[in-house]
């Protein structure tokens, strides 16, 4: 005989609490009910064994406590960083949080959206944004729950790094090393990340009398093989003191290159990342690189999410980036 499953009349009688007071505080619709009251609903729930049906849920309240989230690759750290913020601060409010890969490929991304649609899932957080995306802009004026994180794109709410000041602390930090023929392995040009870290770079070597040659500005991927290949395309074209490159994996490719190469990372070429992932500080040279609190953005973009979620219009974050200095770029300093 199977056992029973159990209801919401189940906890209310445990609880001693109205069903319509035990229904809210489970389906996340807690406004204006006490701290006391939630918990003690949440552990009857729990002794009980309740659990919430969401699609019977969303029948009645229009949500499904379901939000979905997109990403270039779940095995990239950086963003399985943000994700896992994501779905922490969303498991917080009662919402699952559920991540798909779209491998940078638009089409894509586009199909896996009108998936989660299909689904009915409550908003989205995207990112894989373009520096021009009309799908997404679409998505946006028609009224559709979304929050772009890690990209922005022209016009939509988004919680990014500033990686214009990011870009412009990595150039200083190589002037300031005596670096003089700089170069920059810019990723691809349709993300806002390489976009703007490339250009704050560029713009602070120029006012510091230290002008970046468009010959020395290499477009390629963000993984390590991107790096290889563009450090390789680098070299054909003369020999850069200083490396930008606007993702630590491309900055670990590019270092394989010159030690390969004979050349010594950090005394022939100064090399910085970005990201700080936590191997860059493990690496057998210690890569020098802008860090941004990866977690912070995840948890910021859940909260601008929900607010879009409860009617109100979420704004743009920008959070600010740090520099970690090690002998990647000819630094004894350490994080």
């Amino acid at each position: 005989m199977t056992a029973r499953q159990a209801t919401l009349r189940d906890v209310a009688q445990l609880t001693g609490f109205h069903v319509s007071t035990v229904s809210r505080v489970l389906r996340g619709d807690a406004a204006r009910i006490s701290p006391e009251t939630i918990a003690s609903v949440e552990a009857a729930a729990a002794d009980v064994g309740y659990r919430v049906n969401r699609w019977a849920a969303s029948l009645r309240s229009g949500r499904t406590g379901i939000v979905g989230v997109l990403v270039p690759r779940i095995t990239d750290i950086v963003l399985a960083t943000v994700f896992e913020a994501i779905q922490r601060e969303a498991a917080g409010h009662g919402i699952q949080a559920v991540v798909n890969s779209t491998w940078d490929v638009i089409d894509d991304r586009n199909a896996r959206i009108e998936n989660y649609r299909a689904e009915r899932v409550d908003g989205l957080i995207v990112a894989d944004a373009r520096l021009v995306d009309p799908y997404l802009r679409g998505l946006y004026d028609e009224g559709f729950p979304l929050v772009l994180v890690s990209r922005g794109s022209r016009g939509l709410p988004s919680v990014t790094g500033d990686d214009r000041t990011g870009g412009a602390l990595a150039a200083a930090h190589l002037v300031d090393r005596g670096c003089r023929r700089l170069a920059v392995l810019a990723g691809p040009s349709y993300a806002t990340t390489a976009a703007h870290r490339s250009a704050g770079f560029r713009a602070e070597a120029a006012r510091r009398g230290v002008p970046v040659d468009t010959t020395f500005v290499v477009h390629s991927g963000f993984d390590v093989a991107g790096g290889r290949q563009g450090m390789t395309e680098l070299l054909t074209r003369g020999r850069p003191d200083g490396v930008f490159a606007v993702n630590d994996f491309s900055a670990i490719g590019a270092m394989g290159v010159l030690r390969e190469r004979g050349l010594a990372v950090g005394e022939d070429i100064a090399v910085v990342g970005y990201n700080d992932m936590p191997i860059s500080a493990e690496l057998s040279v210690p890569l020098s690189s802008v860090r941004v609190d990866l977690e912070q953005m995840g948890v910021a973009a859940f909260a601008a999410l929900n607010e879009v979620l409860g009617g109100r219009q979420a704004s743009s974050t920008r959070l600010r980036p740090v520099l970690m200095p090690r002998a990647s770029s000819g630094s004894t300093a350490t994080s």
